[in-house]
């Protein structure tokens, strides 16, 4: 069980580590611009990978070469430190 994240919390996250997030209706979200088509779903296999090591899974759109990720805590009814986790872990694929 993950508690929710204060508006502080959140607002630092985004601030200072999370970059390129925002938050949308309750839910932690970005899109990332890939190279080609097949770059993105390298991209979304490679976090399909991290979500069932953390047993924490996004909501995923894929539209060409943009895949939007959008993020939540369904269990716990918002954003946790669950969220802050995978966004992370997203940056880093992403960047890689």
């Amino acid at each position: 069980m993950a508690d929710l994240l204060t508006d502080d919390q959140l607002n630092e996250a985004l601030r200072t580590t999370l970059t390129g997030w925002q938050v949308e209706d309750g839910l932690l979200v970005r899109s990332i611009e890939a190279a080609d088509f097949l770059s993105g779903i390298r991209l979304v296999d490679a976090v399909a990978v991290a979500a069932e090591e953390r047993d924490h899974h996004p909501d995923i759109d894929v539209r060409w070469t943009t895949v939007t990720f959008r993020l939540a805590t369904h269990s716990e009814g918002g954003l946790t430190s669950k969220d802050l986790d995978l966004a992370a872990e997203i940056d880093r694929l992403a960047s890689a």
